[in-house]
């Protein structure tokens, strides 16, 4: 999802206590089924497109999420109010949220407790009101790369974060866009090497990883290798010749091989399905038709 895009969307932030880790609250047990979600900019991408709004009424595009074949959604969360609009539809079509993405101010010393204290207010929200287990959030990136003292700031932030949804039975998970990836990217490590590995796990996000180090393919199976302990999520976009594929398919990153990467190290993460649409995507099919068939990808890849 663009940047500018979410940042419209959401309003985020966030402020608390480091709490315990959270042990054991991301796994659903026993799961004969294969649990495959998407994200709602997916369908607002691919509306969009088309001349339609898929927020304008969720009762009907959350209709076509279930006919489509996910399991869940994973909602864009900015408030507790949307929180308690977009659940009760949810449940109405019989549609899990296991995650949510919000945004979050976290480099700012003047924005920072706020941001945490929204993003937590948000996820209590949504705790009390569905089995919620993720809260994706993405920092705010910066036109320019950010500083040494923007990035400190930015990492305790993101431990404090983490701890005070953990007293809520919520994972944090770290997510990025290319911004993170700037100078081989030094915002991206640093928040992996300067956050605390029980607080902050990692929303996996291959194609971030591979368009914003210019295409390098070789970047996504590193971060695999290197963190894979940590991804608590992966979203999951594919693309042809640097180009959004309109569905999950084969394409320039080797799915098999990240799903086997993880699984070596034992780590079954939530599967969010971000297939979205850019100049050059082919035009054949709508969101429903592109999550249905991107849906028996990802079964064939993680299933």
């Amino acid at each position: 999802m663009s940047v500018t895009t979410r940042r419209r969307f959401l309003q985020s932030a966030t402020a608390s206590a480091i709490a315990a880790p959270l042990i054991g609250q991301i796994a659903f047990a026993g799961e004969s089924k294969l649990h495959v979600a998407c994200n709602q900019f997916c369908w607002m991408n691919m509306y969009r497109r088309h001349g339609k709004d898929f927020n304008a009424d969720l009762d009907a595009g959350l209709a076509e999420v279930k006919r489509s074949g996910m399991d869940g959604l994973e909602a864009m969360l900015g408030n507790p109010a949307a929180a308690e609009q977009m659940i009760p539809l949810l449940k109405k079509h019989g549609l899990e949220m296991r995650s949510f993405y919000s945004g979050a101010t976290l480099h700012d010393p003047a924005a920072v407790d706020a941001s945490i204290a929204q993003v937590v207010a948000t996820a209590a929200k949504a705790k009390e009101l569905i089995d919620v287990r993720i809260c994706v959030v993405n920092p705010a990136p910066l036109p320019e790369e950010k500083t040494d003292e923007q990035l400190e700031i930015q990492a305790k932030g993101m431990t404090k974060l983490g701890g005070a949804l953990a007293e809520h039975g919520v994972t944090l998970a770290y997510h990025f866009h290319a911004p993170a990836w700037r100078s081989d990217g030094r915002e991206f490590h640093h928040v992996m090497t300067q956050t605390d590995p029980e607080l902050v796990k990692l929303c996996l996000d291959t194609h971030w990883v591979y368009r914003g180090s210019g295409n390098n393919v070789e970047r996504v199976y590193e971060v695999v290798e290197r963190y894979g302990s940590r991804v608590a999520e992966l979203h999951l976009r594919q693309s042809k010749e640097g180009v959004w594929t309109e569905t999950f398919t084969d394409g320039d990153i080797d799915h098999v091989k990240v799903a086997r990467g993880l699984e070596a190290q034992g780590v079954e993460p939530l599967l969010v399905l971000e297939q979205a649409v850019e100049k050059g995507t082919p035009d054949t099919m709508d969101a429903l038709e592109s999550h249905r068939r991107s849906r028996v990808y990802v079964e064939k890849v993680f299933g």
